[in-house]
């Protein structure tokens, strides 16, 4: 049987718990070294590298749409933080330096591998789609974490998988280094829809980038079935089109909490 936690054996320990490792967590990046980026430019930079978006809303998690509709709220929040945030040569990004501050509501989150509610729940849809643009950029990924459990379907499943990217203030943050000699900029706006997310330069670009997945597999193991995705990213030369350079970057691993589709094959552990 696993061992828990002091504080899963003792909840009303929990807060002062948070509160420890935020402490310790910021105390730390005041002292890491690190330049962290804050400046906010009031106008575009010249060249949009990348743009995306994804839906707002998942119909798919079971639990009351207030939290959807708190979870929207959040990412307005935190999206004022971002709104033109430049990373300019030897900055860092950190998801969590930026938007800490800020009074947010509850949302869902995945707590000790399960589905639950809590303050500011629903912001790893932010950190997921800046995660997105930042693989479409020479930006250099320090940090990232994949969600260890999957609770519900994508809304849309024809998406890349393994490319998300889960923060918990204090343990897990998504950081990003700047180790070229050009400026980014990246805005994220929403409307009622769809959240949608920019990253620009301020230089020409000689290569777009492409993510793609290599195999993806789901074996069933320990009792549960996971999904293991290899992401691989290809850069393009702009003009020519030709393949400068494709290489794997990680295989990402999650438990999958859903039925999944009868079609889908599923290995046993020991094959």
């Amino acid at each position: 049987m696993d061992r828990k936690r002091l504080t899963q054996r003792f909840p009303f320990l929990l807060p002062m718990r948070r509160a420890q490792r935020k402490m310790c967590f910021y105390a730390g990046m005041r002292f890491d070294g690190c330049r962290y980026a804050q400046t906010i430019g009031e106008k575009s930079l010249s060249h949009l590298l990348f743009e995306t978006d994804c839906a707002l809303y998942n119909h798919n998690t079971g639990f009351d749409m207030i939290y959807q509709e708190n979870k929207v709220f959040n990412l307005k929040l935190a999206a004022k933080t971002l709104n033109g945030l430049l990373i300019r040569p030897g900055e860092t990004f950190s998801f969590w330096w930026l938007v800490r501050h800020a009074a947010y509501k509850d949302g869902l989150t995945v707590t000790n591998g399960k589905l639950t509610t809590m303050s500011g729940g629903g912001m790893c849809q932010m950190s997921n789609l800046l995660f997105w643009m930042f693989l479409h950029t020479p930006l250099t990924i320090i940090q990232r974490r994949g969600h260890e459990v999957k609770e519900f379907p994508e809304p849309n499943s024809d998406e890349i998988k393994g490319v998300d990217a889960t923060i918990s203030e204090g343990w897990i943050d998504l950081k990003v280094r700047n180790d070229t000699d050009c400026t980014y900029q990246i805005w994220v706006t929403l409307d009622d829809e769809k959240i949608i997310g920019q990253v620009s330069a301020d230089k020409e670009p000689q290569a777009l980038y492409k993510i793609t997945n290599g195999s993806i597999q789901y074996v069933r193991e320990s009792g549960g079935i996971y999904e293991y995705a290899q992401v691989k990213r290809m850069q393009v030369a702009l003009g020519t089109g030709e393949i400068i350079d494709c290489k794997l970057l990680y295989t990402n691993k999650c438990k999958i909490c859903y039925p999944l589709p009868e079609s889908v094959d599923i290995q046993e552990e020991n094959q």
